[in-house]
């Protein structure tokens, strides 16, 4: 490990560099480093999706949209009036009251899309919970970097204040031997 990198992270969390947890000292390389932490975590992770997961995310998203609900509400009205037209015309139908069958698909239908769902919602939690340590990590170092500044800026208003009075001193030390020179003048 570099020992800059330590010092500037003993210097950033007034802390030894043993007692800092791992973001810590990434956040410390990369302002030691001075190159930039923030990514797309949401694109890494994406890239890195297999096929099961992408489709998982595709039957969620359609299974939780007003499309999704239309058409099965379509379907089931219509399977619905088929067999009660069928059952008044005929006086028997395939899917004869109180929908059985009906209720095995729905069922089925259920019992197959709530873990589709489920998994689609827990990869949606941890990219959830990688951005907002994404988030952290950018906020901390965007913190300690205007810590620097101030720091910076502190260090030249001091530095500026030193030359301005030491300026004044000398204008001060120009003026008195000014006023020597025009009172020996008028003394003589």
């Amino acid at each position: 490990m570099d020992q800059t990198i330590r010092d500037k992270a003993e210097k950033l969390f007034r802390s030894k560099y043993e007692q800092l947890t791992e973001l810590e000292k990434h956040v410390a390389h990369h302002i030691t480093e001075r190159t930039p932490i923030s990514t797309n975590v949401i694109k890494d992770l994406s890239e890195q999706l297999t096929l099961g997961q992408k489709m998982a995310d595709k039957v969620a998203s359609f299974g939780g949209s007003w499309i999704f609900i239309s058409i099965f509400m379509s379907v089931m009205v219509i399977w619905i009036i088929i067999n009660s037209f069928i059952l008044i015309k005929i006086k028997g139908s395939f899917d004869p009251y109180p929908y059985i069958l009906l209720n095995l698909v729905l069922s089925m239908l259920a019992a197959i899309q709530a873990p589709i769902i489920m998994m689609s919602q827990n990869r949606q939690t941890y990219k959830d919970r990688l951005s907002a340590e994404h988030d952290y990590e950018v906020n901390l170092k965007a913190e300690l970097e205007i810590i620097g500044l101030h720091e910076k800026v502190d260090l030249l208003r001091e530095h500026q204040w030193s030359e301005l009075i030491g300026i004044q001193q000398e204008q001060l030390r120009l003026l008195s031997q000014l006023v020597e020179d025009q009172l020996s003048k008028r003394g003589n």
